[in-house]
């Protein structure tokens, strides 16, 4: 690979990118603060799931052998709780009542719910004419057997596997170690949010777009900011890459007078990957990698800055978590759209359905400095590079923030 390459296409930035993931190891954790993480270990069934016959409706457990003999009223002789230990029928022409969750009772192969009995007396008086074997009876290992593995490995943890991992007894659980993350803001023009801004100044906000960003991914960030000072610059990046897995810059990339980071990086022994990538908006994306240390320095307009993280970071992320990126979203161009550079082109779209198809329409905006025209549109449509017309009904790759 040739690192000295400056302009490249998009789908080989990506490819480089993904080619620099990273494993940053296993912790364990509390299975109820695993929501979101990646499973770094096989979970099986510690016993049969469930774990004894269960009744699954409440109503009388009996014996159809008793049903079958013609007998259609049953003597009550006990109750069958759910967390009881389990009863013994003690005259098969009798009936035990039996709870939604309890042990089938020994002596009875059936359950007939509520609904279909009349009690009086302490008899239970059937109402139907049939009865068959089993019914109503969720049998012991009837969803595994114990040992059977129920999530694999390097599965992203939902609300599904919260369930199972209680189920199971693992109130630990070992996870992928999320990568430490220092998002840097550059720049003498940016105040804090709090502040009022002067005239030539600027509020901070991509480091709190990008903090948001990838707190979806369950990523938790320290943000820094360092005015445009190339000697500070340098000292303070020097530490940042003592302490942090990921730097995350935004801005100073371009080839104005104070974009100073790209010079910093070099000094400091960063290698370059790549600087410049052949897409709109985004264009000056610095990428390099210091001994484990991996640097994505983004330019500093905000929609630059938010296209690519979702683009290039997230893939790289989630790859490092051991997880398949694959993108399989897409979405049908709902009005001819023209764009003449050759370059890929992140076109910001507001998406609908269409029965059942994506329809993604096209709210340009006024530019990569146009953070507010984020918030009227759902997702950006990747439109190829090398062409200049797009025709309303193509279908496009697309990359969702919304939906």
């Amino acid at each position: 690979m040739n690192k000295k390459i400056s302009f490249i296409p998009v789908e080989e930035a990506l490819k480089i990118v993904l080619g620099q993931t990273e494993d940053f190891g296993v912790e364990e954790i509390h299975f109820n603060n695993s929501l979101g993480r990646v499973l770094k270990e096989s979970i099986k069934a510690d016993r049969d799931l469930p774990p004894f016959d269960r009744v699954s409706m409440d109503g009388i457990a009996i014996s159809s052998k008793a049903f079958d003999s013609g007998q259609r009223e049953f003597p009550i002789e006990n109750v069958q709780a759910a967390g009881s230990k389990q009863l013994s029928l003690q005259n098969e022409f009798n009936c035990l009542e039996a709870m939604t969750g309890a042990m089938l009772p020994l002596g009875t192969d059936a359950v007939i719910p509520y609904e279909l009995i009349t009690i009086e007396n302490d008899i239970a008086k059937v109402n139907i004419e049939d009865v068959k074997h089993f019914q109503n009876i969720h049998k012991k290992g009837l969803d595994n057997k114990q040992g059977e593995e129920l999530i694999p490995i390097n599965t992203k943890i939902s609300s599904a596997e919260i369930g199972v991992l209680a189920t199971v007894g693992k109130d630990k659980v070992k996870v992928a170690r999320n990568p430490k993350i220092a998002i840097i803001s550059t720049g003498d023009e940016l105040v804090n949010v709090d502040q009022i801004p002067e005239p030539y100044q600027i509020r901070k906000s991509n480091v709190h777009t990008l903090s948001a960003l990838l707190q979806n991914e369950n990523l938790e960030t320290s943000i820094f900011h360092i005015t445009d000072d190339k000697i500070l610059l340098k000292s303070q990046i020097a530490n940042l890459l003592k302490v942090f897995d990921v730097l995350m810059f935004s801005g100073a990339v371009s080839k104005g007078k104070f974009d100073f980071l790209p010079e910093v990086l070099d000094e400091l022994g960063v290698e370059k990957y790549f600087h410049k990538v052949r897409q709109r908006p985004g264009k000056p994306f610095w990428f390099g990698k210091k001994n484990k240390a991996t640097i994505f320095a983004f330019p500093g307009n905000p929609v630059s800055t938010f296209v690519s993280c979702l683009k290039y970071f997230i893939p790289w992320f989630l790859k490092s978590q051991g997880l398949d990126f694959d993108n399989n979203n897409y979405a049908v161009l709902a009005d001819d759209f023209s764009f003449r550079p050759e370059l890929t082109y992140f076109l910001q779209v507001k998406i609908t359905n269409d029965k059942g198809s994506l329809l993604a329409n096209p709210e340009v905006g006024n530019g990569s400095g146009d953070l507010a025209n984020l918030t009227l549109n759902d997702a950006f449509l990747e439109l190829p590079a090398g062409r200049e017309s797009f025709k309303k009904g193509e279908i496009f790759p697309i990359i969702p923030y919304k939906y």
